[in-house]
């Protein structure tokens, strides 16, 4: 079991930044896969980047070029850079471990253990 806690959510103006942070702990193989999914009201949960243990990395195309996944496995957090941020980012972003298998798309199943969210708000 692994538990995580995002940080870094807040409101910021469109075309601001923000980076969010997920810190792991708990038993688990080192360096799970991570991931980051985001949920805006009536929505459906979304994928929005994720990184396995050596660094590869994989985006929603929504994404792409303004968001960067990376991670820091000496103190088990994983960090997600927004940058050219848009109203329509405005979500509750969760982080999600991989420990049992090696998949890291965007599957939700595919993860086994959840964060509690934090919510980012885009202001227009």
């Amino acid at each position: 079991q692994v538990q995580l806690v995002e940080s870094g959510g807040g409101l910021v103006q469109v075309g601001g930044s923000l980076r969010l942070s997920c810190a792991a702990s708990g038993r688990a193989r080192s360096s799970p896969i991570i991931c980051w999914f985001r949920q805006a009201p009536q929505k459906e949960r979304e994928f929005v980047a994720a990184i396995n243990s050596v660094g590869i990395t994989s985006y929603a195309d929504v994404v792409k070029g303004r968001f960067s996944i990376s991670r820091e496995n000496a103190k088990n957090t994983v960090y997600l850079q927004m940058n050219s941020l848009k109203a329509e980012d405005s979500a509750v972003y969760y982080c999600a471990a991989n420990t049992r298998t090696y998949y890291f798309g965007s599957r939700t199943t595919a993860y086994d253990n959840w964060g509690q969210g934090t919510q980012v708000t885009v202001a227009s």
